[in-house]
């Protein structure tokens, strides 16, 4: 079955369950023939961007190179699942451009809950001055003016979240669950 390729781009504070709901979601489509591919933050950064720091500068030139790779693969009928803190409007606005077919999913989440799901403990070495420009401690994070989905991860079970994303990849026409 020919599907048409998409990126669906989870952003969100840190530990606010991004990679959570793409992996699962990437277990599913691909048991229903989907040619997905995962881009998370942690994993592009060991590679595609390990020259790169955490500055502004350095942030937006991640996000460029993502949205680069995101593009080429959903204009080859695949479906992106890219999991980034991406924090500020205007390169997720212009990676929304870029790439085309795009579905923006605000994974919200009290800072308090990310806090408590933080296995790292990155929140608690930003609050102690380890860690600098820490997005949700001393770096913004800028909220979404039209995502097409916000998931309330610290209200909803994860199933829950999932459902809502294929609910509205169905409505937009890039998913069809198999029969």
């Amino acid at each position: 079955m020919e599907h048409k390729g998409v990126t669906v781009w989870f952003t969100g504070l840190p530990c606010s369950g991004k990679t959570t709901i793409a992996n699962r979601m990437a277990e599913v489509m691909k048991t229903e023939g989907y040619n997905v591919e995962r881009l998370d933050g942690d994993t592009v950064r060991k590679g595609l961007t390990s020259d790169l720091g955490f500055s502004k500068k350095d942030r937006d030139e991640n996000i460029k190179r993502v949205t680069f790779v995101s593009k080429l693969l959903t204009r080859n009928g695949v479906v992106v699942l890219a999991t980034f803190v991406s924090p500020y409007r205007e390169t997720r606005k212009t990676s929304r451009a870029e790439i085309g077919n795009f579905v923006e999913v605000y994974t919200q989440c009290s800072i308090e809950e990310c806090m408590r799901r933080d296995v790292k403990g990155m929140y608690k070495k930003a609050l102690a001055g380890e860690i600098k420009d820490f997005t949700g401690v001393d770096d913004p994070y800028e909220e979404p003016d039209n995502a097409e989905l916000v998931v309330n991860t610290d209200k909803e079970t994860l199933e829950q979240s999932v459902q809502k994303v294929f609910d509205k990849l169905t409505e937009l026409g890039y998913y069809r669950k198999k029969a």
